[in-house]
């Protein structure tokens, strides 16, 4: 039988980046925390962590990470038909990897009724869509909303919709870089936009219109500060419909090719065995994004 007390130790530190934070979040010193961790691996005859900052599961610790969140939910279908097992009385925090787009635009109102509904706090790791699924094959999160249709051994994934991109930059930038009128063989001359290294939506918006090959680009991890690179003229980059409407009707941002459009599906990923509570935030968020995404046909 498994020790708990032990694998919530791994989950803290794993969860939290760090032994330091584990032991605030557990109420235990730190080294209560590192004991505990090295009776585990005493326990599987091998290393659960990789000693790095911040500290990574081995293979072994992935697969005990996955065990112990799922194991989590499903105690808390338990407590909800026995409620003297909930000691603590303390709220459900779960941990879910994001693309930072969604953060953006349509996810706060999707789950911000039932959050407080059913007592829920959640930890969101915010991860580019294209990527999104690695943490959950590394045993980091209990579900994420990523690009990727094919989920991973004993999870799920439900499309969701479509979100969809358009090509903006602003006026001064236009007239700048294209005052003959905007071409796609001169996007890749001119400095584009680019979320991070893993982003390589407009590799695919370029590859569209027939335009091969790398193009110069800025870096800009943050999808706030993406449209306020945009509308300072820095580079053209292909920015959420649903977050650019207003800058549109004012004109600090203009579209390069009109109705050139490309939409990015995106699917929701969660354990099979993750209980009742995944299970509803799964029909909420279903709903929620019927509203907001586009349909994918």
């Amino acid at each position: 039988m498994f020790d708990y007390k032990l694998l919530s130790a791994l989950a803290a530190v794993v969860e939290q980046a760090g032994f330091e934070r584990a032991a605030q979040v557990l109420g235990l010193s730190q080294s209560a925390i590192s004991q505990r961790i090295k009776l585990l691996e005493a326990r599987v005859g091998q290393p659960v962590l990789v000693r790095v900052t911040p500290p990574a599961p081995t293979e072994i610790g992935r697969r005990l990470l996955n065990h112990v969140q799922q194991v989590r939910l499903l105690e808390r279908d338990l407590q909800s038909l026995v409620p003297a097992l909930d000691e603590a009385g303390l709220p459900e925090r779960l941990r879910i990897a994001l693309n930072a787009d969604s953060l953006a635009t349509w996810w706060a109102v999707a789950v911000g009724d039932f959050c407080a509904e059913h007592h829920l706090l959640l930890d969101l790791v915010v991860e580019d869509q294209n990527v999104g699924l690695k943490r959950m094959r590394a045993g980091e999160v209990a579900a994420c909303v990523c690009a990727s249709e094919r989920p991973v051994a004993g999870a799920r994934s439900v499309l969701l919709g479509a979100m969809r991109y358009r090509a903006l930059a602003s006026p001064a930038f236009i007239a700048r870089h294209f005052p003959d009128g905007v071409r796609a063989d001169q996007l890749a001359r001119t400095p584009a936009l680019v979320f991070g290294p893993d982003d390589f939506l407009q590799h695919r918006y370029l590859a569209s219109l027939g335009v091969e090959g790398g193009f110069e680009h800025h870096l800009c991890p943050s999808s706030e500060g993406f449209i306020r690179l945009a509308e300072a003229g820095l580079g053209w980059g292909l920015v959420p419909e649903l977050q650019m409407r207003e800058q549109l009707e004012r004109g600090e941002l203009v579209e390069l090719l009109a109705d050139k459009p490309i939409d990015v599906p995106l699917y929701w990923h969660h354990w099979r065995n993750g209980g009742q509570l995944l299970g509803l935030l799964t029909e909420r968020l279903i709903k929620a994004a019927s509203s907001k995404l586009q349909a994918v046909s």
